[in-house]
């Protein structure tokens, strides 16, 4: 398997378009991480079935987040296996908080959406009952082992996602 870290970049993220490497496929229980110090997926833990992931769930190669991990995205799509890449656009962020650390969710789509020809362009597309699921599952996923640890912040548009990426690239950047 190819370290993404090493094979992709960010992307261009100055226009709004970023490379993003899938971990948890949409509807599943399986909390996988990429491993950055192995260069491989692992599973870390089996969550609860009544929190399997709303949308599919991912990173942003070459990037740090305040939590130490690489940036995370959520991929607004169909289901879409661990392991495979795309570029994708970016339509907003969750601002999230996990045990005191910052640690944003970009929201992406795929560049290239033919089947829904590319009409979601912000978070505003997806409507208030997408973001009220989002925010629940994040708000709660880890209630049954550590309740009271997550907490949403809010939701911000491209203009804040793209400030967030950017800082997350100097933060990987600046490990070196």
């Amino acid at each position: 398997m190819a370290d993404f870290n090493l094979v992709l970049t960010p992307g261009d993220w100055q226009n709004a378009v970023v490379n993003t490497v899938v971990e948890i496929t949409k509807g599943s229980n399986m909390k996988i991480e990429w491993d950055r110090g192995r260069a491989c997926f692992m599973l870390d833990r089996v969550e609860p079935k009544i929190f399997a992931k709303p949308c599919n769930y991912g990173f942003i190669p070459q990037t740090l987040d305040e939590d130490g991990d690489e940036l995370d995205t959520l991929i607004v799509c169909g289901p879409v296996p661990t392991g495979v890449w795309m570029e994708a656009r970016v339509i907003g962020v969750l601002n999230f908080n996990d045990d005191g650390d910052g640690d944003h969710k970009i929201v992406v789509v795929p560049a290239d959406d033919r089947d829904s020809g590319d009409s979601i362009t912000s978070l505003e597309d997806l409507g208030e009952r997408w973001k009220q699921q989002v925010e629940h599952h994040f708000n709660h996923y880890k209630d049954l082992k550590k309740p009271g640890t997550t907490q949403v912040l809010g939701w911000g548009d491209i203009d804040e996602a793209k400030k967030i990426i950017e800082e997350s690239i100097a933060r990987w950047n600046n490990k070196k």
